[in-house]
Protein backbone atom coordinates (compact mmCIF):
# COMPACT_ATOMS: atom_id res chain seq x y z
CA UNK A 1 0.00 0.00 0.00
CA UNK A 2 2.96 2.31 -0.42
CA UNK A 3 1.25 4.03 -3.35
CA UNK A 4 -1.39 5.50 -1.01
CA UNK A 5 -0.69 8.23 1.47
CA UNK A 6 -2.42 7.06 4.65
CA UNK A 7 -2.76 9.63 7.37
CA UNK A 8 -4.03 8.81 10.84
CA UNK A 9 -7.45 10.47 10.27
CA UNK A 10 -7.88 8.53 7.00
CA UNK A 11 -6.97 5.23 8.64
CA UNK A 12 -9.34 5.88 11.55
CA UNK A 13 -12.13 6.86 9.16
CA UNK A 14 -11.95 3.73 7.01
CA UNK A 15 -11.36 1.44 9.99
CA UNK A 16 -14.43 2.88 11.70
CA UNK A 17 -16.62 2.32 8.66
CA UNK A 18 -15.37 -1.27 8.32
CA UNK A 19 -16.03 -1.90 12.02
CA UNK A 20 -19.54 -0.41 11.75
CA UNK A 21 -20.39 -2.59 8.76
CA UNK A 22 -19.06 -5.73 10.47
CA UNK A 23 -20.94 -4.87 13.67
CA UNK A 24 -24.17 -4.20 11.78
CA UNK A 25 -23.82 -7.55 9.99
CA UNK A 26 -23.45 -9.44 13.25
CA UNK A 27 -26.31 -7.45 14.83
CA UNK A 28 -28.58 -8.21 11.86
CA UNK A 29 -27.80 -11.92 12.06
CA UNK A 30 -28.46 -12.07 15.80
CA UNK A 31 -31.50 -9.77 15.80
CA UNK A 32 -33.25 -9.15 12.44
CA UNK A 33 -34.42 -5.58 12.04
CA UNK A 34 -37.93 -4.24 11.56
CA UNK A 35 -38.89 -0.93 10.04
CA UNK A 36 -39.83 1.81 12.46
CA UNK A 37 -40.65 5.49 12.31
CA UNK A 38 -38.62 7.94 14.37
CA UNK A 39 -37.96 11.63 13.79
CA UNK A 40 -37.02 10.96 10.16
CA UNK A 41 -39.96 11.46 7.79
CA UNK A 42 -39.79 7.85 6.54
CA UNK A 43 -39.88 4.40 8.10
CA UNK A 44 -36.32 3.07 8.29
CA UNK A 45 -34.35 0.00 9.29
CA UNK A 46 -31.03 0.03 11.16
CA UNK A 47 -29.16 -0.24 7.88
CA UNK A 48 -31.09 2.69 6.41
CA UNK A 49 -30.28 4.84 9.43
CA UNK A 50 -26.59 3.87 9.25
CA UNK A 51 -26.47 4.80 5.55
CA UNK A 52 -28.23 8.13 6.16
CA UNK A 53 -25.92 8.79 9.11
CA UNK A 54 -22.77 8.07 7.11
CA UNK A 55 -23.94 10.31 4.26
CA UNK A 56 -24.81 13.18 6.57
CA UNK A 57 -21.48 12.75 8.42
CA UNK A 58 -19.65 13.04 5.10
CA UNK A 59 -21.48 16.28 4.32
CA UNK A 60 -20.71 17.60 7.82
CA UNK A 61 -17.03 16.93 7.27
CA UNK A 62 -17.06 18.60 3.86
CA UNK A 63 -18.79 21.61 5.38
CA UNK A 64 -16.22 21.88 8.16
CA UNK A 65 -13.31 21.56 5.73
CA UNK A 66 -14.80 23.95 3.18
CA UNK A 67 -16.41 26.65 5.28
CA UNK A 68 -14.70 26.81 8.67
CA UNK A 69 -11.28 26.72 10.24
CA UNK A 70 -12.34 24.20 12.90
CA UNK A 71 -10.37 21.03 13.51
CA UNK A 72 -11.43 17.92 11.64
CA UNK A 73 -11.49 16.18 15.05
CA UNK A 74 -14.35 18.45 16.10
CA UNK A 75 -16.21 17.42 12.96
CA UNK A 76 -15.52 13.77 13.83
CA UNK A 77 -16.94 14.22 17.33
CA UNK A 78 -20.06 16.01 16.05
CA UNK A 79 -20.56 13.35 13.37
CA UNK A 80 -20.22 10.51 15.88
CA UNK A 81 -22.80 12.09 18.19
CA UNK A 82 -25.11 12.71 15.22
CA UNK A 83 -24.78 9.07 14.11
CA UNK A 84 -25.62 7.82 17.61
CA UNK A 85 -28.69 10.10 17.81
CA UNK A 86 -29.82 9.04 14.34
CA UNK A 87 -29.39 5.34 15.08
CA UNK A 88 -31.29 5.58 18.37
CA UNK A 89 -34.13 8.00 17.61
CA UNK A 90 -34.11 8.39 13.82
Amino acid sequence: MSWMVWTMPTAIFFSSIAAMLAGMTVWEILSPTIERKGFLPIATTRGDRLFIGLLSAAFMHLGVIGFTSLSIWIALAVSAVWLLVLMRWG
